[in-house]
């Protein structure tokens, strides 16, 4: 066989091992790419995304899309040349494995986290938008939860509103820890509750609960790795009770970044008018009861997605907007947002064809 034939077939051989051997060797990280967007105005699986009954509401124009990011599942293992693949590809982004699922995250588990932070998004944007509209909501001090094998377990249970702890009102869900800690660990503290029974059967009857207990736990030593406290093992929250029904239907969806979105939905189908004036407007970001936006992950696949939805304008939080603007997709401008006061304001200025006037993003 003449030098030059062996040669080439040894490198081919060769190339072709290496590639089978990339094929086989597993890799410690999961891509993530742009996944669906959904407009809030619209319908999803044939019904309405917002849904409101008990209250007058507008007919909407143009979009209001969450966005959503599309990442591999926590069992997955990526090979090498899907690593290499998604390095080079422009739509998706290759990732540390520990970063969508830090400490050994399950599969299981990162979807019951992602489902909890979804349904507390929807609570706070409805919260956000009755308060942007002036229309007062009630809000309860709750027991969220209940960790197993501690001093609470079997006396405090989801859903109980916390009235007082020893007999000092607690007016946020911080108010709790604050005054648990004061004991040291083997002392006894005192809270008067509603039972989350009693609640419900209140708001079912319009009414506000009167039943109240008074529970003695005994409280334990934290296990953490931070300072040693006093605690009973419970994790405080808020409810709240709204005047009348608002219900977002959204399956297969989780994480708290569509929370600015559903609140602008709310309040534009709340309004008269449109709100986008009929623009193509997609956007991200976490709300508080506030109104307060907040940072969210995977933001370059988020604009993606909405870009080729056909998204014109994407309303960014601001501490993303930095990461967003280095590889902005072309055609898509990205508008920066504090608050939910912000967004509107910046939908006012689309509006009026104030464009020049929008804070958008830049890279620094």
């Amino acid at each position: 066989m003449p030098r030059r034939t062996a040669t080439m077939l040894a490198s081919t051989l060769m190339l072709i091992a290496l590639l089978c051997a990339g094929v086989f060797i597993p890799v410690p990280y999961s891509e993530m790419s742009p996944g669906p967007t959904v407009n809030t105005l619209g319908e999803h699986d044939g019904e309405p995304v917002l849904q409101i009954s008990g209250h007058r509401t507008y007919p909407t124009s143009g979009h209001l899309n969450m966005t959503t990011v599309r990442v591999t599942s926590a069992d997955y293992r990526m090979n090498l040349v899907e690593a290499v693949y998604g390095w080079l590809a422009h739509d998706s982004k290759v990732v540390p494995h520990n970063t969508l699922y830090p400490d050994g995250k399950t599969e299981e588990q990162s979807t019951q986290e992602n489902a909890e932070e979804f349904s507390q998004s929807q609570e706070s944007a409805k919260v956000a938008a009755l308060k942007e509209l002036g229309i007062p909501v009630r809000t309860w001090v709750i027991v969220s939860t209940v960790v197993k094998g501690s001093p609470a377990q079997g006396k405090l249970h989801a859903g109980d509103v916390i009235k007082a702890v020893d007999g000092t009102a607690v007016k946020q869900p911080e108010d709790v820890a604050k005054l648990v800690t004061k004991h040291r660990p083997g002392q006894d503290v005192v809270f008067t509750i509603v039972p989350a029974k009693a609640q419900a059967a209140a708001e079912k009857q319009n009414r506000t609960a009167t039943t109240t207990r008074k529970i003695t736990i005994t409280t334990t030593t934290s296990s953490d790795s931070g300072k040693k406290r006093a605690i009973v093992g419970i994790s405080a929250g808020t409810d709240h009770t709204f005047p009348f029904s608002m219900d977002i239907k959204l399956a297969d969806v989780g994480g708290p970044s569509a929370g600015l979105m559903f609140a602008l939905g709310l309040y534009d189908k709340l309004t008269p008018g449109s709100l986008t004036g009929g623009t193509f407007v997609a956007g991200t970001g976490t709300i508080d009861d506030s109104g307060k936006v907040g940072p969210i992950g995977g933001i370059q696949m988020k604009t993606v997605g909405a870009r080729n939805k056909g998204a014109r304008y994407f309303l960014t939080p601001a501490d993303n907007c930095s990461a967003a603007a280095k590889d902005t997709p072309g055609g898509l401008t990205l508008i920066k947002v504090n608050t939910i006061d912000d967004a509107l304001g910046a939908l006012k200025d689309l509006r009026a064809g104030k464009t020049s006037d929008l804070p958008k993003c830049t890279a620094k």
